[in-house]
């Protein structure tokens, strides 16, 4: 087959082309039809305000399908990863356009990086061309990049629950956002779980949003035996999972309008609780039909209005039994953090009553 002309497309001032856009990135489902590079970067440049009210001026990583998506392709699980077919790009690549801004950012290595930091709509629209599906906001705007802005609360159904569990749990969740004197702001994942937002004052590190979202789901797991914040698998049986780690440092999830990397082409959907409660297969929010969803209006239009203090969660950590979690294997092990080991393959001997492995 021919390779088909570049396009050039629209994005307010500027004109961007958009090479192969004839290439098939989603192939067609019962819901919707084949899916063109050109589809998804016209679909990103028609969001344009919305996005960057969701992601703009924050440190983003880019999750690139060069080739488009097939059902049994695999993200790099590291950068070393040369046989998978999609990757995280966390450093803004050399030969970006001048429009195309970057922030320096720190992992939890220490080592920096200048990854990208959309100031414009047209940002998007050539990362999409470049074959970014989603969007990975980090919790900050610059330009401070250390102190979040966001409290991020991942609900993560298990094996054995889906979305109406996630559902139940989320309207549990809204309840004591409410009594505790918060906001949340909710949307779906584009898959199974659920997302919920609070705009918090840019106060407190990493750390303590991190146990301001630990206290949180301790209290939904008292209000509600369908939810865990057991960080080993095998621990957490048929629950939602609070997954307070997405609070770390450079740990992120897929931004509000991002398309996800699945069948149909879902978006991660931005959504009032009443809109919510009303869904019943988040599936049926993709690319096709997302843009006149959003054009009865942004849900998550007046976010900013209101930043919360994190007292009442941190009040919640400090409170509620049941000490540090565990921390993801690539941070530094951290100050009570139990064991860094499956609690089945576990052998109390090994181990001090700080979690640090006794050398023989």
């Amino acid at each position: 087959m021919a390779k088909s002309a570049a396009t050039m497309l629209t994005v307010g001032d500027r004109k961007l082309r958009v090479t192969s856009p004839d290439r098939i990135v989603y192939e067609p489902t019962e819901r919707t039809p084949a899916i063109t590079k050109l589809d998804v970067c016209a679909y990103y440049a028609n969001l344009g305000d919305a996005l960057m009210r969701a992601m703009g001026e924050r440190p983003t990583a880019m999750e690139r399908w060069p080739d488009g998506w097939r059902e049994g392709m695999r993200l790099a699980t590291s950068t070393q990863d040369r046989e998978a077919d999609g990757f995280y790009q966390k450093r803004l690549p050399r030969g970006a356009p001048d429009y195309v801004e970057s922030v320096r950012i720190t992992f939890p290595s220490g080592r920096p990086a200048d990854e990208l930091c959309p100031s414009e709509p047209a940002a998007f629209v050539w990362a999409a061309q470049m074959g970014t599906l989603t969007f990975h906001p980090w919790p900050v705007r610059r330009p401070d990049v250390d102190h979040p802005d966001e409290l991020r609360l991942d609900l993560d159904p298990q094996s054995g629950t889906g979305f109406a569990d996630a559902q139940r749990v989320a309207d549990v969740a809204r309840e004591l956002l409410e009594e505790l004197g918060l906001r949340g702001y909710p949307k779906t994942s584009g898959n199974r779980g659920i997302h919920i937002y609070v705009r918090i004052r840019p106060d407190y590190s990493f750390e303590e949003v991190r146990h301001a979202a630990i206290g949180f789901g301790r209290e939904l797991e008292r209000r509600d035996g369908g939810v865990t914040t057991a960080w080993w698998k095998e621990e957490r049986g048929e629950r939602i999972f609070i997954d307070f780690n997405q609070n770390n440092r450079d740990r992120t999830i897929a931004g509000a309008w991002s398309l996800r990397a699945r069948p149909g082409a879902p978006v991660s959907t931005p959504m009032t609780w009443a809109q919510l409660a009303e869904v019943k297969d988040p599936r049926e929010f993709n690319l096709t039909t997302v843009p006149d969803y959003l054009s009865h209006g942004d849900p998550w239009a007046d976010m900013d209005a209101e930043a919360f203090p994190l007292e009442p969660l941190l009040t919640l950590w400090e409170t509620l039994p049941g000490g540090e979690l565990n921390w993801p294997p690539d941070y530094p092990k951290m100050p009570g953090e139990p064991p860094r080991v499956q609690p089945s393959k576990k052998v109390a001997a090994h181990w001090d009553d700080q979690g640090n492995r006794i050398e023989k």
